[in-house]
């Protein structure tokens, strides 16, 4: 009985630790670390969650800092 205790508690450990490994942060997976929490993160590679700016170009840089305004949803 002990015995089967120990591995049921075991594997909730486990399932545990895989789950907090592979949770996605509060707000989601394209945001940098230290952004703050909301809809929107701000401009540039650096608030981004891998934060490559050595791939980046400046097209890029600028098409990221226009994303709200160029990608209207049109419900007003």
């Amino acid at each position: 009985m002990l015995g089967k205790l120990a591995v049921l508690g075991a594997l909730g450990y486990a399932g545990y630790r895989y789950y907090e490994k592979n949770k996605v942060g509060h707000n989601g997976a394209a945001f940098a670390p230290d952004e703050p929490v909301g809809q929107f993160r701000n401009a540039g590679a650096a608030s981004t969650a891998t934060g490559e700016a050595n791939n980046w170009t400046k097209v890029d840089e600028v098409l990221d800092e226009t994303y709200p305004a160029s990608d209207a949803t049109a419900k007003y």
